[in-house]
């Protein structure tokens, strides 16, 4: 892991739009085996370098859903944070992440609905500051009121 933000929760109370994390990582080949693994998601596309270098990718790619994962990990860390229950992500996959790509994922506040503590967050992820991954989340943001 290369980010250095803090963890924690951020509260509904608290909350501004334009509010942005990020979180940065090398995407190695342990967390593709490791995913595969847990997903049982064991496409060769992501394990087999000789079957990937004949498809489209010419080479073997990351899970996309890992990818999506380091979204889920800003929501879950960092913005709102500790507490936050995720409603809904929508995701659109723009390009390949490879073993060895660093990935930034963003997460920026659109719109707040402080009565109903829900959070709509423009979501994405970057390599080499190109798009490889964009969607919305939908979460339900913890407050102070039940602290």
């Amino acid at each position: 892991m290369f980010d250095n933000q803090p963890r924690g929760t951020i509260v509904i109370e608290d909350i501004e739009i334009g509010m942005v994390c990020t979180l940065t990582k090398e995407v190695t080949d342990r967390d593709i085996e490791l995913f595969a693994e847990v997903s049982t998601d064991r496409n060769p596309v992501h394990l087999d370098d000789a079957y990937a270098a004949d498809t489209i990718f010419a080479g073997r790619i990351a899970h996309g859903m890992l990818t999506a994962g380091l979204i889920s990990a800003v929501i879950g860390e960092q913005l709102p944070g500790h507490g936050s229950v995720y409603l809904g992500q929508s995701l659109k996959f723009l390009a390949p992440v490879r073993p060895g790509d660093i990935v930034t994922a963003e997460v920026e506040v659109l719109e707040i609905d402080y009565s109903k503590r829900r959070v709509t967050l423009d979501t994405r992820c970057l390599v080499d500051g190109k798009p490889v991954l964009k969607g919305q989340a939908s979460v339900l943001a913890p407050s102070a009121k039940f602290d």
